[in-house]
């Protein structure tokens, strides 16, 4: 494991990376809101503002109480949700390390656009591949992954410290660290199909009680409600109850990064 702790490579066109920054404290601000209401509110926070595919595409809806944002909108605010402090903390430490930077090239406005649209691609991705599935995906790795690979292709060979397997600082170039985070992720997606996941917290003790069928099984697991014609989650097997695959967004917002900067 490789944790990225600064590059120096300062900013040539802008002052300050105001749009990194913000998005930063938005996430961080959105984490903090709903840890603080507790396991249900976060829980219904990940329901109503996470992507869920199988709602995306008509396949179940969502009851009134649940229903927070318009649907359109659950493709970007997915994204600012995260399910525990460590799914938080990687996504945003890769951000103020290489979103700098990112933004510096592009300007704030495109920089804003670039990351929304990691997002959106993510998200869109992920619901093609599983278009049944029940289970919120959240986190911002999608959006990370476009601005990592943005960076990839800028400043391939600026020199960045890291701490490799967590212990020992060292400074490499930056097409090293990112290869193989980008890498990682492709290799998560096709050997570790059972166990990708980009939430956590509430939405796992969610899912283990739904797979155990313990006391509030009847409960969570009829969230959704079932859409004409549809099966409901409750009668759906294991995949209402599954956890979301938060490689394929990641996979798919580091190709769109490679896209855009080339394009």
């Amino acid at each position: 494991m490789f944790i990225p702790l600064h590059d120096a490579n300062s900013l040539r066109h802008i002052k300050r990376q105001y749009v990194t920054l913000t998005i930063i404290a938005v996430n961080v601000v959105a984490y903090l809101v709903t840890r603080a209401g507790g396991t249900d509110f976060a829980f219904a926070a990940a329901l109503g503002l996470g992507y869920i595919p199988s709602v995306s595409n008509d396949l179940a809806v969502l009851p009134p109480e649940l229903d927070l944002v318009p649907e359109p909108l659950t493709y970007i605010t997915y994204s600012f949700l995260h399910g525990d402090l460590m799914h938080l903390g990687g996504n945003m430490l890769f951000l103020w390390v290489f979103g700098d930077n990112v933004e510096d090239a592009l300007g704030h406005f495109r920089f804003l656009v670039f990351y929304l649209i990691c997002a959106v691609a993510g998200a869109y991705t992920h619901g093609f591949i599983a278009p049944a599935s029940n289970a919120p995906l959240i986190g911002a790795s999608g959006s990370v992954a476009g601005i990592v690979s943005a960076y990839l292709i800028l400043h391939p060979r600026v020199k960045v410290w890291v701490l490799a397997f967590a212990r020992i600082p060292v400074r490499i170039p930056a097409f090293v660290l990112l290869a193989l985070w980008i890498g990682f992720q492709f290799v998560m997606l096709v050997v570790d199909t059972e166990n990708q996941v980009s939430w956590a917290g509430p939405c796992r003790r969610y899912c283990r009680r739904c797979r155990s069928g313990g006391p509030s099984q009847t409960q969570e697991c009829s969230s959704f409600r079932q859409a004409p014609g549809k099966t409901p989650c409750g009668e759906a097997g294991k995949t209402g109850c599954s956890a979301a695959d938060g490689n394929r967004a990641t996979t798919v917002g580091a190709a769109i990064g490679h896209f855009c900067i080339l394009t």
